[in-house]
């Protein structure tokens, strides 16, 4: 580019505006706590669908301190599979600082959470959410009681 602003063509630069779609929405729940795991590909992928969106990112957000948004084979083998390495790492028991300084007996559930995480984000691939055949987006309930949960899930993209 040249003193002028031109590139040095005696032209302009062009400057190309896209504009991007976002579209937000929630999905409410209840659950049963305890490891509790829902699948909720079918609802985001209703929610991908509505968002008009056709290539873009796709952001599901867990609304929470002891839930978890993951990806799993939605099935009862891999779902005992997770719930046994969970105990395994962050077992279920009172010998928590969490639970001396508050009273209550759930410090495993935030720790839980805080490993797995409360959000994800996957791409979105012709107007679809881009996950595999055996990829299912799950919440984790890791709570110790049930609980009405919230999760928000935004596209944007074009």
């Amino acid at each position: 580019m040249n003193d002028s602003g031109s590139l040095g063509t005696g032209r302009m630069p062009v400057i190309i505006l896209i504009v991007m779609a976002i579209f937000q929405k929630s999905i409410h729940l209840e659950t049963r706590g305890n490891c509790d795991v829902v699948d909720l590909s079918e609802r985001i992928g209703r929610i991908v669908g509505e968002s008009g969106v056709h290539t873009g990112i796709c952001n599901i957000s867990g609304v929470g301190s002891t839930l978890a948004i993951t990806t799993l084979e939605f099935e009862p083998g891999c779902v005992a599979d997770l719930q046994r390495c969970l105990e395994r790492v962050a077992p279920v028991s009172d010998n928590y600082a969490h639970n001396a300084r508050w009273g209550d007996h759930n410090g495993y559930s935030h720790l839980r959470s805080a490993l797995l995480g409360t959000a994800k984000s996957y791409p979105v691939k012709n107007g679809r959410l881009g996950t595999g055949t055996w990829q299912q987006v799950v919440l984790c309930d890791l709570d110790d009681r049930p609980r009405s949960r919230e999760v928000l899930v935004t596209v944007y993209g074009e």
